[in-house]
């Protein structure tokens, strides 16, 4: 049947006419569909509003207009957002005399001073849409104006303004914009501003441009935000960077930062950055455009990580490492605190929220402008290039062998096992070669996760000291979890149970701090052992890592010291370098680089093992010395002590 046909016998919808299609004026829109213009209805979003009218005043700061911005929470919930900038123009508008160019802006969705790029070169703001979209989401909004030496204010609700502008008089001293306004009820409901987030936010703007100072006043207490603080940060990214990693170790001494124009480029602009890459902590980054956070980065985090990996991979080239051409992105960011800043004309943002940058030319000149920087920087600090080279190479190989296990599922029977879930397996299918280290902690296992060999270097982090099994009832082995996850990783039983060829490592090797804590946990993992699994001693299967205690440069010369005596021995002597010898003493396990633990304490050719063995003249000599120093009866310890205190010639505290 012809479809003019099927029409034509259809009953008409009189619900669907012409009379169906609204025209909603841009407040009525914005309010109706806040999501297109601040993302939601969420804290975020609340917070947002905020960002808009703050940003607006940045672009002033930038613009060379302004150089302090103020914003004040009030104790009513009102925010108020001032700078000294240029002030709103007042005058009436060209298109229409009847309004202001302050209720244009106001009032009406795509109307600013930041299309023609004549007033401000580089802005967060492009649409035309902040002020209007904030003014919209207030139930109350109030703008004042200092310009020309005259006051004049002019207030809203809803969008909708409440009376013309007026002029308040006379104001020789004063100049700039002030905007106060509060959070609709009816689309934000009982959400209010949080003095914390608008407190952080302050802060990072003065990070953002070091031309500026950024005062803070909050009239609400919540125990953590001052009342009142200012910042001014002349090193800019490069300050923020030393406060976020503040106490951390890093690879490099200073960390890599620059700021450069994009005038030799032919576009106005510029990129800021501050980098280090640090054992201490998970890598971020933190990017910006116009001051603007770009969270879901874009075309500007791009080309500063190609700048980086092409650096990276040209100094493993001159340095003759190989392994620096598997280097990728992933590889960059991990350990690595990176902030990125630029400064554009017209940026193009994916969507009104600007999370992600899209301006394709940003990716080409942040690379060319950061690229010769870092080449520069790497050849000036080969100590850190190095290092950081060292670090970034361990990472591509972890990430190389993770792919291949991937891909090649373990063959060995054991991997049917219940195996304790922070165990962190190695990939051999048999025995032979296959070393177990006993970690304290996981900060030390993270180190050591990195250094292994992961085809026959498997982890157990404990939490703490394991439970003295001489000094406790023998209903509680069972139930102690870390005994529990240690006899599951071995895959042997205890005492009477315990059988050798179950074992499932060739190597237990027991890995703590060259401390009086980690002596300490050692001695308990060796009375456990020797009271419930004394043939994995018998067979020569139980060793005891010798961490260094001390790290000895000298230029290009590093030596690696157990203690004291062979730390004073080499500084006495000297490394064969010039200078003066830096002295770094290792805290634990966890301060050390991946590196320095896999030189030192883990790599079969270059590391020092202890064998564990049991010598003695008569049968049950060493059980009977274990019992008076770690068995239930403290007076058989300090007999101990009494006999042999004698024999004590030094004792370093």
């Amino acid at each position: 049947m012809p479809a003019d046909d099927l029409l034509a016998g259809a009953a008409p919808d009189t619900s669907y006419d012409a009379s169906s299609i609204q025209v909603l004026e841009d407040m009525e829109h914005v309010r109706l569909r806040p999501g297109m213009y601040i993302g939601g209805k969420d804290d975020r979003a609340l917070h947002h509003m905020v960002a808009e009218i703050v940003d607006n005043s940045m672009d002033e700061a930038v613009a060379g207009h302004a150089t302090w911005i103020e914003i004040e929470l009030h104790a009513n919930g009102h925010v108020s957002v001032r700078d000294n900038g240029r002030g709103i123009p007042t005058g009436p508008h060209p298109k229409d005399p009847s309004k202001s160019a302050l209720e244009i802006i106001f009032c009406t969705l795509n109307a600013g001073g930041k299309f023609s790029g004549d007033s401000y070169q580089t802005s967060g703001g492009l649409h035309g849409v902040g002020s209007s979209v904030v003014n919209a989401l207030s139930d109350h909004l109030r703008v004042e104006v200092a310009r020309g030496k005259e006051l004049y204010a002019m207030e809203f609700a809803r969008g909708l303004p409440q009376g013309k502008l007026e002029r308040i008089g006379a104001a020789p001293n004063r100049r700039g914009t002030a905007v106060t306004f509060h959070p609709d009820p009816e689309i934000f409901g009982s959400l209010s501003l949080k003095p914390a987030w608008l407190f952080r936010m302050a802060r990072s703007k003065a990070y953002l441009f070091s031309g500026v100072e950024i005062r803070w006043k909050s009239g609400i207490d919540d125990g953590d935000t001052p009342a009142e603080a200012r910042f001014h940060f002349p090193g800019g990214l490069s300050d923020y960077l030393g406060e976020t990693l503040a106490g951390a170790t890093t690879y490099a001494e200073q960390p890599f930062t620059g700021s450069v124009s994009f005038e030799k480029l032919g576009r106005p602009g510029k990129v800021e950055w501050a980098i280090n890459w640090t054992p201490s902590r998970d890598g971020f980054i933190q990017s910006y455009c116009n001051t603007v956070p770009t969270p879901e980065g874009g075309t500007h985090e791009a080309g500063f990580w190609a700048a980086i990996l092409k650096g990276i991979k040209a100094y493993g080239e001159l340095a003759n490492n190989r392994k620096a051409s598997t280097i990728t992105r992933e590889d960059l960011t991990a350990g690595a605190g990176t902030l990125v800043s630029c400064f554009i004309r017209d940026p193009e943002f994916v969507g009104q929220t600007k999370d992600r940058l899209a301006t394709v030319d940003a990716q080409r000149m942040v690379e060319n402008s950061v690229r010769d920087h870092f080449d520069n920087w790497l050849a000036s600090d080969t100590r850190s290039a190095g290092a950081i080279l060292d670090f970034l190479v361990l990472r591509a190989e972890e990430r190389l062998r993770r792919r291949q296990e991937k891909e090649t599922a373990r063959k060995s029977a054991t991997k049917k096992l219940r195996l304790p879930g922070k165990l962190v397996d190695c990939s051999a299918t048999n025995r032979d070669g296959t070393e177990l280290f006993i970690v304290e902690g996981d900060s030390a296992g993270g180190s050591a996760k990195m250094a292994r060999d992961r085809k026959t270097q498997a982890l157990l982090p404990l939490r703490g000291k394991i439970l003295n099994v001489l000094g406790a009832a023998s209903s509680k082995l069972g139930q102690n979890v870390e005994i529990s996850d240690l006899c599951q990783a071995l895959g042997v039983g205890m005492g009477t149970k315990f059988r050798i060829d179950d074992l499932r490592y060739d190597k237990i090797i027991i890995m703590t701090d060259a401390d009086v804590d980690g002596a300490h946990i050692a001695s308990l993992l060796m009375t456990f052992f020797f009271a419930q699994m004394r043939p994995l001693i018998d067979h020569g299967h139980l060793y005891l890592a010798c961490p260094p205690l001390f790290r000895l440069t000298q230029g290009s010369h590093r030596r690696y010291c157990l203690d004291e005596a062979e730390r004073d021995a080499w500084m006495a002597k000297g490394l064969g370098g010039k200078g003066k010898i830096d002295v770094s003493r290792f805290k634990g396990l966890g301060e050390m680089d991946a590196k320095d633990l896999k030189d030192t304490t883990m790599n079969p050719e270059t590391r020092k093992l202890i064998r564990v063995n049991i010598d003695e003249d008569e049968p049950g000599e060493t059980a009977d010395l274990v019992e008076r120093l770690m068995g239930k009866k403290p007076e058989l310890r300090f007999q101990y002590i009494q006999e042999n205190a004698r024999f004590v010639a030094e004792l370093d505290v």
